[in-house]
């Protein structure tokens, strides 16, 4: 629900977000869209049995929970590329750590990286000083341009269809331990990444203009 006098907010920065999904690719531009998950890490206290002829696999309803692992996903949705990092927490540092990452490993060359991210705490600027000395935070910070999704817009952001996609394919299913979680992603993003699976995205601000009218605000002259 997006309260009334918050709709213009709304759609300025949809229409902003919906604007840079059209430019076309350009390697030293790319648009990376990004976005993070929990997982919950959950053990079965007792062995499944597994399916057999004229039998279903069994599975006992009791678990044990192990704590909950953070997923941070990267996703260049025109190149058909993703990067996925499982972390303990997510902290200001784990987000610049993640951020140089895909800065300095995996788009070096790139001359200046759009990056479309919802308004979460951790996701801001003085995350790069609060990790890093301030010569290499401001690098950081200058080889992005935050793009931000509107609140309550997270559907706006391609980098959830990829969370979506990972938990369906991958980890739909109860795991125990941070390493296991690894192990199991970093195969799927290998996969994926093999097939450049691309995201073909149509909502525009045309369509936004009539499908979601309620939210603009009326002009009276």
């Amino acid at each position: 629900m997006i309260p009334p006098e918050k709709s213009s907010e709304f759609v300025a920065n949809m229409e902003r977000v919906l604007d840079v999904y059209k430019r076309p690719y350009d390697k030293d531009y790319p648009v990376i869209c990004m976005d993070e998950s929990p997982k919950q890490l959950i053990d079965e206290t007792r062995t499944s049995i597994p399916m057999r002829r004229g039998q279903d696999a069994r599975v006992d309803y009791e678990y044990v929970r192990h704590g909950v692992v953070n997923i941070f996903m990267a996703n260049e949705p025109l190149k058909g590329k993703r990067v996925v990092r499982i972390t303990e927490f997510k902290t200001k540092k784990d987000w610049a750590v993640f951020m140089k990452e895909i800065a300095d490993k995996h788009y070096p060359k790139a001359k200046r990286i759009t990056l479309i991210l919802d308004n979460f705490k951790t996701h801001s600027p003085s995350s790069f000083y609060e990790t890093f000395e301030p010569k290499e935070a401001k690098r950081l910070w200058d080889r992005f341009d935050f793009i931000f999704t509107p609140k309550h817009g997270s559907w706006l952001n391609m980098a959830e269809i990829e969370l979506h996609v990972l938990n369906g394919q991958c980890l739909n299913r109860h795991i125990s331990s941070i390493e296991e979680v690894t192990t199991q992603v970093n195969a799927w993003q290998t996969h994926r990444n093999n097939k450049t699976n691309k995201i073909n995205w149509q909502f525009t601000n045309k369509e936004a203009r009539v499908k979601l009218k309620r939210l603009y605000p009326s002009i009276h002259n």
